[in-house]
């Protein structure tokens, strides 16, 4: 199949998948008819998220959202994403705050972006709660609120300063990753070639991390940062959002060894709903399950979970919504940080299971697929609630 052809079929696949989901009272893919989970009152977390509304992104390019905004965890943050993020049942949600990457000074940016979702939750606190510990988990479900867990998804804010851990964790930062894809002080992400591994500025802060008892965060890292990171720490840790390697061989999935490990370790894994669970095309919602049921098998039902690494509102326009993400892939591969499996034409996350109803739906369809009401119930967030828990304290 040639790139022209490609192009042209998941156009007309994303626009037929757009028109399917545009209301939220859409009919569900035939995978998930006859639902076989009692849904309602689960515990969900989402161990890696967004609260956010895609279309404004759109928006915001036509010149029609603040452009201060743009750009920040919180520039897509309405209404509709808050009331799409109940909807969807979501119990916890870890969101990433924080410097990632670009020009901004990190340290003063990841401030700024604490006190900034501080005062969304505060304007909100009939909905949202901020979690400090399992308890607060809890009291978000018991209150009908959703839970949210202040995360990074790099380390670049603590310069080079282990003690900088501390500091973020008596903000509130319950959960830290140690890079993103490129190198940092700590070690290599998961595109560096060499995959140096874990630094000694690295083990320092993997140590200050459970010091404080903030989960250490694995997710992005290369394979032998990973599998050190997992040995030196004294607490388990958790991949938020990855896939698994034996299914596509991507850098940004976990081997079968790194699992393993995880496992061994207490840990959990999170699969996310992304392109990279398939290595020659575009994933599905049936590619998910297939994840998940990859690392239920390599690391057993007690440390597999979700992290979805995206939204519950849906795209309208997903034509639109394409070209936007063309043209950031294009700028994410000028800036020397996309990951292999990033690649024109293949939207950031999985079109037949996005949506206020994604996590019934995975429900229903591992239920299909003959998995009992335990083994789902622990995938969508009582293997989280456990390792964080053990980690966090009460």
């Amino acid at each position: 199949m040639t790139q022209k052809d490609f192009t042209r079929r998941t156009l007309l696949r994303y626009s037929a998948a757009g028109a399917a989901f545009a209301s939220a009272g859409a009919a569900l893919p035939t995978a998930a008819a006859g639902r076989g989970f009692a849904f309602d009152g689960a515990l969900v977390i989402n161990t890696l998220g967004g609260i956010g509304n895609p279309n404004l992104r759109l928006a915001a390019e036509d010149g029609a959202a603040p452009a201060a905004a743009v750009g920040s965890s919180f520039a897509t943050f309405d209404e509709r994403a808050l009331a799409d993020l109940r909807a969807s049942g979501t119990t916890a949600i870890n969101i990433t705050l924080g410097h990632v990457s670009g020009d901004a000074e990190p340290f003063e940016y990841t401030v700024g972006e604490i006190a900034a979702w501080n005062r969304i939750i505060e304007r909100h606190a009939d909905r949202l709660l901020k979690v400090r510990s399992t308890a607060d988990i809890r009291a978000a479900q018991n209150s009908g609120r959703t839970g949210v867990i202040f995360g990074f998804q790099n380390t670049t804010m603590l310069g080079g300063d282990a003690g900088r851990v501390a500091l973020f964790a008596g903000l509130g930062v319950r959960i830290i990753q140690l890079t993103y894809n490129d190198r940092n002080r700590v070690g290599d992400g998961s595109m560096v070639a060499d995959n140096a591994g874990l630094s000694d500025f690295g083990r320092e802060v993997v140590d200050e991390l459970n010091n404080e008892r903030v989960l250490v965060d694995l997710s992005h890292s290369g394979e032998r940062t990973c599998l050190e990171a997992i040995t030196a720490s004294r607490a388990p840790i958790c991949i938020s959002h990855t896939g698994a390697r034996a299914l596509s061989d991507l850098p940004r999935n976990k081997s079968d060894r790194e699992l393993r490990l995880l496992a061994e370790r207490g840990g959990v894994a999170g699969i996310y709903f992304m392109p990279f669970l398939r290595e020659d095309s575009f994933p599905e919602a049936a590619d998910v399950l297939r994840h998940i049921e990859h690392a239920l098998q390599v690391c057993g039902e007690d440390h597999v979970g979700i992290g979805t690494d995206g939204g519950t509102t849906r795209v309208d326009d997903m034509v639109a919504f394409r070209a936007a993400i063309d043209e950031e892939i294009r700028q994410r591969r000028a800036a020397g940080i996309s990951a292999r499996g990033e690649k024109p034409g293949v939207v950031p996350f999985v079109p037949d299971l996005q949506g206020p109803e994604q996590f019934r739906q995975l429900a229903d369809m591992m239920a299909a697929a003959g998995h009992p009401a335990r083994v789902i119930e622990k995938v969508l967030g009582r293997n989280f609630l456990r390792l964080q828990r053990e980690v966090w304290g009460a």
